[in-house]
């Protein structure tokens, strides 16, 4: 893919705060792409700096290579974790007004609303008052006015915050959609599992800097530890051998550490010769956020 977005040493400080150190990464055109971190890990400030609510104090983000700023920010649909809808509106009438705003027609505006309300099963939303809606409600009202106006760049803040498993399944399928038909998605949560589900790339940000940056599988990869997942027919020890440790046995699931310089075929050939009953057999790799944690100890112990 070919980069979309790049950021180059972007810094930003608030008084004593260092809330941005030298952020540099980058972001495929068309990717499904994960901004993670922890709560004040500085992504609310980077989004923020790609939207120009804020600037930044030094550094520079491009997108297909020019500054992003001189494209205007048309282009950008952004869905703020908080909700910033006026409550007292009409649903209908907030939509069409939003989409008025980002220069769509009043009959184009209406139609994309009702296509909307289609997908999200939302009919009968138009004379709703958006005080009147649940948090998950009006989650989707604002993903809709995030969307209205068919950005080429989507940035959503936490999206599932607030839905139900049922809701989040739909507003996730949009999201899917909405990705195939090219659009680069910036997807930025502290919620490490659901990014593992939905991105293809990630950069992970703590106190203001680049922790970690790449595809998921590539990183779960290269922080991988030699640890197997094995369930056999039935409950058991395994036959003690200089070729794996086991790390944990439950009943007759077990994850064994592969030691020394010994192979799976080696281990597998071994379990086999041993008349182990193997019904399942595996690689385990680390989740992000066992990564995250490793990665952030180490860096204490420096």
């Amino acid at each position: 893919m070919d980069q979309s977005l790049q950021f180059q040493s972007v810094s930003k400080r608030f008084g004593e705060l260092q809330a941005l150190d030298q952020v540099s990464f980058a972001i495929p055109r068309g990717a499904m792409f994960g901004l993670l971190g922890p709560n004040g890990a500085g992504k609310t400030t980077l989004i923020r700096i790609m939207t120009n609510i804020i600037g930044a104090d030094s550094g520079s983000i491009l997108y297909e290579g020019k500054a992003l700023d001189s494209y205007g920010f048309g282009f950008i649909g952004y869905m703020p974790e908080e909700k910033g809808m006026y409550k007292k509106m009409k649903v209908g009438e907030l939509l069409l007004y939003l989409a008025r705003l980002k220069g769509l027609s009043k009959a184009d505006a209406k139609d994309r609303i009702h296509y909307w309300f289609q997908r999200l099963d939302m009919d009968g939303w138009w004379s709703k008052k958006i005080q009147e809606l649940s948090k998950g409600m009006q989650q989707k009202v604002q993903f809709i006015a995030t969307v209205i106006h068919e950005p080429s760049l989507l940035i959503l803040d936490e999206p599932f915050s607030g839905l139900d498993p049922v809701n989040a399944e739909v507003l996730k399928k949009e999201i899917f959609h909405l990705h195939s038909k090219g659009i680069t998605i910036v997807f930025s949560t502290h919620r490490m599992e659901q990014v593992e589900e939905i991105c293809e790339e990630i950069v992970l940000i703590n106190k203001g800097k680049v922790l970690l940056n790449g595809a998921v599988a590539d990183l779960k990869n290269n922080h991988k530890k030699n640890i197997y997942y094995l369930k056999t027919d039935e409950p058991g020890s395994l036959p003690p051998s200089p070729l794996f440790s086991v790390l944990t046995a439950n009943d007759n699931h077990y994850q064994l550490h592969l030691e020394g310089d010994a192979t799976v075929n080696q281990l597998l050939q071994s379990l086999l010769n041993h008349q182990v009953p193997v019904r399942e057999f595996s690689e385990v790799l680390p989740s992000l956020n066992e990564i995250f944690i490793q990665l952030v100890k180490g860096a204490t112990h420096e």
